[in-house]
């Protein structure tokens, strides 16, 4: 049974992860962290959070696990292997991979993981940068519903929107549904700036109007305001956008479904990379439109 005492062990201190860490110390419970910077956790360590050396004495240490890593070479690297989670953690603990990652990849870590007696829950989340800080995140869940009752506190301490969608995998899936709808949106939003702007409108105004009707989005209520103002700092990088499109794109053609939609939204953000803004955030798509 889990508690307040219970350690936390939390691997990705990004743009998220480390609003998502911050929020379960702010909650009560003891939190030990990696990251292959030390100097990028120093305000953590400073908060009471404990720094591991490798992600071994992490998970040696550790009752849940929490990673937040950027890409599924990455989710492998640190959850595989003689160094890895699954071969460190202790048993009867839980390993939670909030990373986007594939489908196929989540079921992997939670059959190898039963083999160890943990429990692995895959729960990808959606909400940028400030889901993160206001913890308001929501969260898309797939493995066992005992596992899923247990952790619940620990989800509720991170976010809002809280579903187990169904067995391993079904998280990943989920996310993937929703980077799906996002794809399209932002093309939208970047179309509709680019139109206010050349019809003579003021774009800000337009937004107040559109952004409470049926064209209502996280994109357009959140990121159109950063595009004008020209704030491409990442509440959630192109990059990562672009690898989680991919993995959708892939699993969309393996379940033999036509995606038009995400496609262009993921040849437009390739060309965007290609333009130097692969760090910036994903509001900066406005200008392929306004060049």
């Amino acid at each position: 049974m889990l508690t307040k005492s219970s350690k936390i062990g939390f691997v990705g201190i990004g743009v998220m992860g480390k609003s998502m860490a911050y929020n379960l110390k702010k909650a009560g419970y003891s939190i030990n962290i990696y990251t292959r910077t030390k100097s990028k956790a120093e305000d953590l360590i400073q908060d009471g959070a404990v720094w591991k050396r490798t992600i071994k004495d992490l998970a040696m240490d550790s009752d849940v696990i929490i990673t937040m890593v950027g890409y599924p070479s990455d989710v492998k690297q640190v959850y595989f292997g003689s160094e890895g989670i699954i071969e460190n953690a202790k048993a009867n603990s839980y390993v939670i991979d909030m990373t986007t990652s594939s489908p196929s990849l989540a079921i992997e870590i939670y059959e190898n993981a039963a083999k160890k007696d943990v429990q692995a829950l895959d729960a990808p989340v959606s909400g940028g940068d400030i889901g993160a800080k206001n913890k308001t995140l929501a969260i898309m869940v797939g493995g066992e519903q005992k596992a899923f009752d247990e952790l619940l506190p620990i989800f509720q301490a991170m976010g809002e929107n809280i579903k187990l969608q169904g067995e391993a995998g079904a998280g990943q899936y989920t996310k993937l549904a929703n980077q799906i709808t996002i794809a399209s949106n932002m093309v939208g939003v970047c179309e509709a700036i680019a139109f206010s702007r050349k019809a003579g409108l003021d774009p800000e105004r337009v937004l107040e109007s559109i952004s409470t009707g049926a064209a209502a989005s996280f994109s357009l209520s959140k990121l159109a305001p950063r595009m004008l103002y020209e704030d491409f700092a990442p509440g959630f990088y192109v990059k990562h956008f672009i690898k989680d499109m991919t993995i959708a794109l892939e699993s969309a053609k393996e379940l033999g479904l036509s995606t038009p939609g995400l496609e262009l939204s993921l040849n437009l953000y390739k060309e965007l990379a290609e333009k130097g803004e692969e760090d910036s955030g994903t509001q900066a798509l406005i200008k392929l439109f306004e060049q």
